[in-house]
Formats: structure tokens, sequence, C-alpha cells
């Protein structure tokens, strides 16, 4: 069966990571299957573009400025069933079968699978060698709006048979993994390029759920994720910064006034 997919994902100046990533689908059954590459390097001219990959240069105006950008391509080339997916992730033997088969059963809906640290780069160092691979990133989440927090339900834990297992609604879906059909960026729209780095997912998600489109984990569908290289790897001071910047943003135009207050008072008397 052909199964067409855009596979949309952002490269800024991680070539050999991306490369990688490219590479993972190369043995799978990809029948149908076509990459776009948003580059936002300032180095551009290292990735190999062909049949199945499409690059497209773009300014480095941040990652919803590069999902928009691949979606744009692939809608143009007439596709109507997309993954975003981060560059620094590798994915399961069945990602595409079980991603195809989920957005049939699942539409209109935004789609996110269980995902686990890349061995090694758990954020915590406490693993035996046995469980590396098998850490939860993500397995579902929901936005704790007194603190404007996004929260990964099962992260840091070891996965066990029958915790995660079960398909069903969520509050919040990664942006590291999001499937979705044509009809919910007919219903919502693009990504709000607003957001330099981080929180454009949960925007995105709030967006639909208001227009009536379920967020669905479908844990069916696996990916393993190198955490945070984009931004020097999780807990840096860039990855801090971005965060703290794109969580006033979202929190001011989405959080209960009294949240919106104390974010903005923390916000002026702890950033640098």
């Amino acid at each position: 069966m052909n199964k067409k997919i855009a596979l949309i994902t952002v490269n800024f100046e991680n070539h050999s990571v991306t490369e990688s990533f490219l590479n993972c689908f190369k043995d799978l059954n990809c029948f149908g299957v076509k990459t776009f590459v948003a580059d936002l390097s300032y180095n551009k001219g290292f990735l190999t573009e062909n049949n199945i990959i499409h690059v497209i240069p773009g300014e480095n105006k941040g990652y919803a400025y590069g999902i928009n950008l691949g979606l744009a391509a692939a809608i143009k080339q007439g596709f109507d069933k997309f993954v975003v997916i981060n560059n620094d992730t590798r994915v399961g033997e069945q990602f595409i079968n079980h991603t195809y088969q989920s957005l049939i059963n699942n539409n209109p809906a935004i789609i996110s699978g269980k995902i686990y640290y890349e061995a090694g780069f758990e954020y915590y160092k406490h693993y035996r060698k046995e469980d590396l691979g098998k850490v939860i990133w993500y397995a579902g989440g929901n936005i704790d709006w007194n603190n404007v927090y996004i929260r990964h339900r099962g992260v840091d834990e070891v996965d066990s048979a029958g915790k995660y297992d079960q398909l069903e609604e969520t509050d919040f879906v990664s942006g590291c993994l999001m499937c979705f059909n044509k009809q919910v960026i007919d219903q919502v729209g693009f990504w709000d390029q607003g957001y330099f780095l981080y929180y454009e997912d949960a925007d995105y998600c709030l967006r639909a759920k208001r227009k009536g489109i379920k967020l669905i984990y479908d844990p069916s569908i696996i990916i393993w994720h190198k955490n945070a290289q984009s931004t020097q790897g999780p807990g840096s001071k860039l990855h801090h910064k971005c965060q703290n910047i794109s969580r006033l943003k979202f929190g001011l135009k989405y959080a209960p006034f009294k949240t919106k207050l104390h974010l903005l008072k923390n916000y002026l008397f702890t950033s640098n």
C-alpha cells in the first residue's frame, strides 16, 4: 500500500544529527513517504536532496517557522498526512505502518506516541544498563495551569508492560512527535511563529482543542529521543532561556489572570 505521509523536520547546524535521522528510514517500508527538511542553518548545503528528501532553505526564525515551511511545501506537493518530528530522534520498526493506521483511525486528531530517551541521553544517570532505551520521555501529558509547565506522563520512568500501553486521549501532544491530517490544518491553521523554540506545540494543541479536535496518545507509535540537542542538551543555560521566554508568551496568552501576574513577576525578577 502507498502510505503517503510527509515527515516534517527542522535542521539547525546539526547536519550529522539530521543525516542520522534520515538514515533510520532507509530500511523501513517507506513507499510513499517523503521527508521535508526545513534547513534554518547559517551553513547550508550539507544535506543531500533526492526524490524522497526535500530540503527547504530558510532563515533562523525558529522551530514553528521551520515546521510551517515544511508543511506548506508538503501541501503544495499534494500530501494530506503529516508527521512533525524532531531531527534528533530514531523511529521504531513499525513506525510508518502504525502511524499511518492511527491517522486513518483517529481523524481529525493530533496524535503522538510513546517516546523513550535514546540510550545514553537520559536526564538522570542512575539507570541499569539493561534499562537504557526503555526510559520514558513522554507517554501523554498535560499542562499545569497554576505554574504554566508542561508535564510529561511517565517521564524518567523505566517502561513496564501495561502501564502506558493504552490508546487514550491526552491533554498535551509533544511537538517532538505530532501527527495529523490536513483537516487539522484546515480547521486550526499553521503553527504560531511568535514562538522561537518551545511551547509552540502546546499552543497548537490548545488551539486544536478549542476547535473540538482530540489529542491522542497512541503507544503503538514508538520513537527514541536524543533530548534537547538543539539547545546544547537538557539543563543548559540556552535550554532554560528558550523555555522561559516561550513559557512567558504562552502563559500571558492563555493562563488565568492570577497566574499571569506571578509568571510576569518571576520572569522580570529572575531573568538576566
